[in-house]
């Protein structure tokens, strides 16, 4: 695995998830470095990707409430547990859990495993809302998936958070997680 700056040089086997992304950030002149890998679809794996990246690649959980009638991207620190209590209190939704994969398809255009906020630029219709754990903005960088998990980018955290959320006209709610 190694470290790449920019978009891949050879496309022909990428996705046009894939690609949709570098574009946007390339459109947004938002610098980024790449690894390429084998499926990452645990944290576990992502811990050897977060030494080739030199910052923390985060959880990225798709959410929503019991009547599947709002929903909800939630960003954390990998190594954080996550408890639904923790956030239905913070939010004001009770009953929260995983999201059906076809809603993940649907809103941000994503399969199970390659979860990112970067799936946010596919939800025009605004129909998730983005949830960020305070401990990420303590850091400069953010490791997520450019929409597939054979992937990881590396942006600076104001790119995402000012940048990025703007151009896809999202916003965000900052959360407070324990893990408790």
């Amino acid at each position: 695995m190694i470290l790449q700056q920019g978009r891949p040089q050879d496309c022909a086997d990428r996705t046009a998830r894939e690609l949709a992304v570098y574009d946007l950030l390339d459109r947004l002149e938002i610098p980024y470095a790449r690894a390429d890998h084998a499926p990452a679809e645990t944290m576990e794996v992502c811990a050897a990707i977060d030494e080739v990246l030199n910052c923390r690649i985060c959880k990225n959980l798709f959410l929503c409430n019991r009547q599947q009638s709002a929903f909800y991207l939630l960003m954390m620190p990998g190594d954080k547990l996550f408890k639904t209590k923790e956030l239905s209190a913070q939010i004001g939704s009770s009953r929260l859990s995983f999201a059906p994969a076809e809603k993940m398809v649907e809103y941000l255009g994503l399969f199970p495993g390659s979860v990112s906020v970067m799936g946010l630029m596919n939800d025009n219709e605004h129909k998730v809302q983005l949830l960020v754990d305070q401990d990420l903005f303590r850091g400069e960088y953010i490791g997520c998936h450019p929409c597939v998990n054979t992937s990881s980018i590396k942006l600076r955290r104001a790119d995402i958070f000012e940048t990025f959320l703007t151009a896809v006209k999202h916003s965000y709610l900052s959360v407070e997680l324990n893990g408790e």
